[in-house]
């Protein structure tokens, strides 16, 4: 399973998430593979992917991060994965209408459509 680690540095942890970081702090715990790492330019946030079934280590990976980012973890899949699921979704007659994505009910929020 694919997770994709989103996260931002705290207010004044620059400094020691740096020095964590470029002393090799950063390695995922044995059972997680690392696939990539990205950093924006602007420092504000940062993407991680692991490939991994075992939950407990990554959270035994993200824990000693916690004191300096604010972390969100999503698992995420590949667009090779999602593309027959989808087609067998629309195939069913499962397709959403425009109107309920727009005007979800429950009160919730639309999802962004901004990337």
């Amino acid at each position: 399973m694919k997770t994709m680690l989103v996260w931002s540095l705290k207010s004044g942890a620059f400094r020691e998430a740096a020095g964590r970081f470029l002393a090799g702090q950063a390695s995922p715990p044995a059972g997680i593979t690392l696939l990539g790492r990205w950093h924006s330019t602007d420092l504000s946030i940062g993407f991680t992917l692991y490939e991994g079934d075992d939950a407990a280590a990554m959270y035994a990976g993200s824990a000693p991060w916690a004191d300096l980012l604010d972390l969100k973890t999503h698992i995420v899949v590949e667009d090779a994965e999602v593309g027959p699921i989808l087609a067998q979704t629309l195939a069913a007659g499962q397709q959403p209408e425009k109107e309920a994505i727009r005007n979800p009910p429950s009160g919730r929020k639309p999802a962004s459509s901004t990337h």
